[in-house]
């Protein structure tokens, strides 16, 4: 009867154990700690996004592994499931599909980098970038696009991102409006990862309102056709004054 019950609290400690490790690997970090552990030397760094988006850019040392293709197995086979595993995609959609394949297969130490690749290049830390010279537009280009009218609204998303992809009947609906006072563009944010970082734009998609070249309204993540439409409005006659949308 002792031994039994010896044998229960054993597999129950097991339990136990696994389940805090589990919660342990699955705990979110900081934009700084990922970056420290990235650097280490038995890092493991996963880019869970389409070939097409790695090529453009990716974080330095990262191998791509796409899960949406079939095969991409193999790829995993190649990782050791005891070194730190770092994973990232353009937000957190992707990359936490596979993180949680990644500890189900018994990978020790699985960690997302928050927010994604785009929240990683707007905090300003390094990528591989591969995109074509003249591509990326300046700041002198940017300022003069801004300038471009009296309101001006900058759609910053991609087209590799199922959020902004969301966004686009509210910008086609506003474009067709008749008397819509701003003038809508659209950057591809892969293109313009310098540009990213120098406006501290970390989450896609994000809608930046200008008036006469001035930031007045920012809003990250998903806007509706009123949020967008009130924003304009309210500035339509006011004087320039930078608004947050996020308070």
């Amino acid at each position: 009867m002792k031994k039994t019950k010896l044998l229960i609290l054993s597999a129950l400690l097991i339990i136990i154990g696994a389940k805090a490790q589990t919660a342990k690997n699955e705990l979110p970090i900081t934009l700084s700690e990922f970056a420290i552990k990235s650097k280490s030397a038995n890092a493991q760094i996963i880019d869970a996004r389409t070939p097409e988006e790695f090529a453009q850019n990716h974080l330095k040392g990262a191998v791509n592994v796409n899960a949406a293709v079939a095969g991409y197995e193999e790829e995993l086979k190649r990782l050791s499931k005891e070194k730190p595993t770092l994973v990232y995609s353009i937000a957190n959609g992707r990359s936490v599909s596979l993180a949680k394949e990644l500890r189900s297969k018994g990978f020790r130490e699985v960690v997302v980098l928050p927010g994604g690749i785009s929240n990683w290049i707007g905090a300003g830390y390094p990528i591989v970038n591969n995109t074509r010279k003249g591509v990326a537009l300046n700041t002198e280009q940017f300022s003069t696009l801004t300038s471009s009218s009296d309101l001006v609204l900058v759609d910053f998303g991609s087209k590799y991102c199922g959020a902004c992809k969301r966004l686009v009947p509210v910008l086609d609906s506003l474009e067709k409006q008749q008397g819509f006072a701003a003038k809508i563009v659209r950057l591809e944010a892969y293109d313009n990862t310098e540009l990213l970082k120098r406006l501290k734009v970390s989450q896609l998609p994000t809608l930046v309102l200008y008036k006469n070249g001035k930031e007045v309204w920012k809003k990250p993540g998903q806007s509706s056709t009123s949020q967008v439409l009130q924003a304009v409005e309210v500035h339509k006659n006011a004087k320039t004054n930078l608004v947050n949308a996020g308070k």
